[in-house]
This record gives structure tokens, C-alpha cells and sequence, in this order.
């Protein structure tokens, strides 16, 4: 059993594609389309497609060198 507090919420370290769209406000097929160019990485776990915290981080730090 784990003794962690309830009312402590969990770090998510993967997410979703709507999940991450919803993060990122925007389409779940701009997610989709960002994945399929290599913009945004994201992996595949028994057929369902998760894009890793740290990606989503990366992706948001890229957009700030593009701006520059």
C-alpha cells in the first residue's frame, strides 16, 4: 500500500493526445500534426499514443527559440 496523502495530486508523466492538446490549447489534430512532423515527441504503449511530460516541455522551449 502506498501511504501517499490523497489530497496530494500526481505528477502526470505521460499524457494523452487530447490531454496534451488541452495543455498546449490547441486541436487534438495539431497535436496529431505536430507528431507527425517530429515537432512533438510522443511514444505508442500497446497501441495507444502517450507524449511524455518532458516532451511537452521541450516542445513549449523550442517555440521560445523559434520567436527569437
Amino acid at each position: 500500500m502506498s501511504s501517499r496523502n490523497n489530497s496530494e495530486p500526481v505528477a502526470r508523466l505521460l499524457y494523452r493526445v487530447t490531454d496534451a492538446a488541452e495543455a498546449l490549447s490547441l486541436s487534438r489534430a495539431k497535436v496529431y500534426e505536430l507528431i507527425t512532423s517530429g515537432a512533438l515527441r510522443s511514444v505508442r504503449i500497446d497501441g495507444a499514443r502517450r507524449i511524455r511530460a518532458a516532451d511537452l516541455e521541450a516542445f513549449v522551449e523550442s517555440l521560445r527559440s523559434e520567436a527569437a
